[in-house]
């Protein structure tokens, strides 16, 4: 593959050749990262599921399903600092 920061310099001095199989290695590139996109948002998917079946779980027991934590997060967000935490 070509370097990416590369591939734009010098387009006046490219064949038509080198230009399609830029663009040939481009297509293939993005189709590879829209698949390995949409694998991650299926993972994400999965794990929010399951997280959401826990939480129901623990709130038709009577369990809490919001901690200091989570109080502590809003609070973060809601005031402008949105970074996200690294949950354990």
């Amino acid at each position: 593959m070509t370097d990416h920061e590369d591939i734009l310099i010098d387009l006046g001095n490219k064949t038509d050749e080198e230009l399609r199989k830029i663009l040939d290695e481009l297509y293939t590139e993005e189709e590879r990262l829209s698949y390995e996109r949409r694998v991650l948002h299926g993972r994400i998917d999965i794990l929010k599921a399951e997280l959401t079946e826990r939480l129901k779980k623990k709130r038709e027991k009577g369990v809490s399903v919001i901690s200091g934590e989570d109080i502590e997060r809003l609070t973060q967000i809601l005031a402008g600092g949105m970074s996200r935490k690294k949950t354990k």
